[in-house]
């Protein structure tokens, strides 16, 4: 043996350390747990306020679903108002055909609804190109003879038959950004504005270019605006501009066109900001003001569906809708047919026609209603990450779990309900989901410096307390301190016992200290084992050790489990035994019992000292199937109660023994180990059948398997009792 190890074991300096002493819970060692707690908090609240300053693209998804979520719950409710959408739907193009119609038609449209007393008519369409289907068009694409090619072409030109219909009065055009065409230069409008306090033109949205109407169009028309929203990240528009900008001229949308030329006004009004440097405040269009985000947009507050807002265009054609319902009414002229893809993603969750978004901030402007977020939300928000953050931490960390839970729920709650109550009763649009992503990140770091002290803790209790009794107990007791207490319940265990063959010789023949070192290292690799098979350690006697399995935690399969361990053990104290034996030392061999049955366990003993272990004759029975290893020659031997649960398992029958001192015969096994290659004996199943069927034949069995198994002693043991004149398969044993 190692001599240095040795001295180790002589000198009580054993192969465990004894765990490190766990941190204070004294006043100052609350201080420090806070301390730290606190700085990770601290972290977390910092990196909530940069989050929330930088405002990156995942904030503003997580707020913008906070505020899609808000309209989802409680949309605008709709308000009959004089906006109307003349629809081109799919209905139109099957009456009237495809799209574009003939400039004459759309002239034929304007004056209807002129003619209807329309205070305002608005076109969410383009008329970049001229109309193909004018006459001279058509001359080139037709080989028309002389004769009438004079009379096509003195026809008027489309183009012209519409310039004259806007030009009687209050109709808006539109614009778009140019995108993949070429720009055709600065949009005309009759538009003005009247600036008070900064000029608004470096908040408000740029456009790239501009792809216009028909120059004649635009100059014929009382307005002209931009149609082009701006969506966010994820395609939602949730806001539109009321003013954008091209160059340094400012450019009005179509839904404010729409708006000054319904209230026969020339002029725009903007206000920004007293503080220079944050933006516009609002727009004012003749008697209405709309108040906007500093970029000049309005938030939309989006309705159900109302199919009310609608016209179809066909009826108009065909005279079905009366002068009456159009007139003083503004008229936006768009489609929601699919197939010209004007449609637009919008936060009730599917898609609307980019026409009724015009038609909605109109509503919204005209009634007054609408949505907005306070210029002081941010502020507000930012104060919500830091004062609520440092709140969370400090109950986090100076509470229990309970509370801090019950803490951070009602917080949220309180958020949220607040943030609820401002949009539904106010229309304004709070933040509550940074908020409560921060606080939540606040909370479970500090709730997990906490548990990282706790865990130390128990760790440290664990570490200590498994010195002394089984891993797996510990855990359940920390899980379940109700059962440190007096008592005990049945429950239906395996048990395991193991022995050492002549080891009290082996110890009057060595130094002490070499025997308790070789015994340790035994001892420490078989309850490793059984502890990795999720046994319990019940008692160790000497060089004996009792592993129990299925307590105090139930295992459905401890049958099973009891076998593979047994096994393994086996497996190991073979392979000690041969190593110690190679090197001189008469190291002997291991004899297990392995038994199934109905035991109490719980704890027993007194106040002073509790003893957790089983109860009952199971117990004996595993101990007493141990000893008779000695007189079958086996090394481990096995109940059919434990054998029972492992059905698959191969085995080999011993008898039915009866046990020293017990009536009834126990029936026995010896397992076989498959990962030594062992399966089923089938040779001497036979034989051991015949024995027990008392037939003549057995003794020639079991001579022919002697005859060619000259170590297998279970074989010597049935063939030397049939020798003797015994027959069947009943063992009593006299000794234990």
């Amino acid at each position: 043996m190692n001599e240095n190890r040795r001295r180790e074991v002589m000198n009580g300096n054993s192969s465990w350390t004894r765990p490190a002493l766990p941190p204070s819970d004294h006043l100052l060692g609350r201080l420090r747990r806070l301390k730290l707690g606190a700085f990770l908090a601290l972290a977390v609240i910092v990196t909530g306020v940069a989050i929330s300053v930088l405002d990156p693209v995942p904030a503003q998804m997580v707020r913008n679903a906070t505020f899609d979520q808000f309209q989802r719950w409680q949309p605008r409710a709709y308000q009959d108002t004089s906006v109307r959408i003349v629809d081109i739907d799919d209905e139109s193009l099957r009456r009237l055909g495809q799209w574009p119609w003939p400039r004459t038609r759309v002239a034929e449209l304007v004056a209807r609804l002129q003619e209807a007393g329309a205070a305002a008519i608005a076109f969410d369409v383009l008329f970049a190109e001229p109309d193909r289907t004018s006459p001279r068009a058509m001359l080139r694409l037709w080989n028309a003879p002389p004769a009438i090619e004079g009379e096509i072409a003195a026809l008027p030109d489309h183009d012209e038959v519409l310039s004259r219909a806007i030009r009687r009065g209050k109709v808006v055009l539109g614009f778009a950004t140019g995108r993949s065409r070429p720009s055709s230069g600065m949009p005309h409008t009759p538009a003005r504005y009247v600036t008070v306090g900064e000029a608004p033109q470096r908040y408000v949205h740029a456009l790239p270019d501009a792809l216009r109407s028909l120059p004649a169009l635009e100059k014929a028309a009382a307005g002209n605006g931009s149609i082009a929203f701006f969506p966010d990240a994820d395609g939602v528009v949730r806001r539109a501009p009321l003013v954008v900008r091209l160059g340094d001229e400012l450019l009005p949308s179509l839904s404010a066109e729409a708006l000054r030329v319904a209230e026969g006004e020339l002029n725009y009004t903007t206000r920004t900001v007293p503080d220079a440097g944050v933006g516009l405040e609002s727009i004012r269009i003749g008697s209405r003001l709309a108040h906007t985000t500093p970029a000049g947009e309005v938030w939309i507050h989006y309705t159900k569906p109302e199919a009310s807002r609608y016209i179809p265009a066909w009826k108009l054609f065909t005279g079905a809708v009366p002068a009456q319902n159009l007139a003083g009414r503004i008229l936006l002229i768009g489609t929601s047919a699919q197939g010209l893809m004007d449609l637009r993603f919008s936060p009730m969750g599917g898609v609307v026609p980019g026409v009724e978004m015009h038609a909605q901030i109109l509503e919204q402007i005209l009634t007054g209603t609408g949505i907005s977020r306070p210029s002081w939300a941010a502020t507000l928000e930012l104060l919500i990450i830091v004062i609520g953050g440092l709140c969370v931490t400090v109950v986090t960390l100076g509470y229990g779990a309970v509370v801090s839970l019950a803490a951070i729920a009602a917080t949220l709650a309180l958020l949220w309900a607040s943030a609820w109550q401002a949009f539904s009763g106010s229309g304004l649009l709070l933040d509550a989901g940074n908020p409560t992503i921060a606080l939540i990140g606040t909370y479970a770091i500090a709730g997990f410096a906490r548990h990282r002290f706790s865990e130390k803790r128990q760790r440290w209790v664990r570490e200590a307390f498994s010195r002394y009794v089984s891993p797996n107990l510990v855990d359940h007791l920390i899980a379940h301190p109700e059962m440190l207490e007096l008592g005990g319940r049945r429950q239906v265990c395996s048990f395991v016992f193991t022995d050492l063959a002549d080891f009290t010789p082996l110890l009057e023949m060595m130094d002490p200290g070499e025997a308790v070192d070789m015994l340790n290292g035994y001892l420490d690799r078989m309850i490793s084992i059984a502890f990795a098979h999720q046994g319990t350690l019940s008692r160790i006697a000497g060089d004996a050790v009792v592993i129990m399995f299925s307590a105090p935690v139930p295992q459905p399969d401890h049958q099973p489990r009891a076998l593979a361990c047994a096994l393994e053990m086996q497996r190991f104290a073979r392979q000690y035994a041969e190593d110690c034996q190679n090197g001189g030392i008469a190291f002997g061999q291991t004899r297990i019992g392995v038994h199934t049955g109905e035991v109490i366990v719980g704890n027993f003993g007194g106040n002073t000292i509790f003893d957790y272990r089983p109860l009952g004759d199971p117990v004996n029975t595993a101990s007493r199937l141990e000893g008779v290893n000695k007189y079958l020659g086996t090394r481990i031997c096995v109940s059919a109660a434990t054998l029972a649960g492992c059905p698959e398992w191969p085995a080999r029958p011993v008898g039915r023994v009866v046990l020293k001192g017990k009536q009834q015969p126990l029936t026995v096994f010896e397992p076989l180990d498959p990962v030594t290659g062992n399966g089923p004996d089938t040779d001497y199943r036979c034989a051991f059948d015949l024995m027990r069927a008392e037939s003549p034949d057995a003794l020639s069995a079991f001579e022919w398997l002697a005859a060619s198994r000259n170590d297998d002693p279970l074989v010597a043991l049935h063939l030397e009792r049939l020798r003797s004149g015994k027959t069947g398969d009943l063992i009593v044993m006299t000794e234990k």
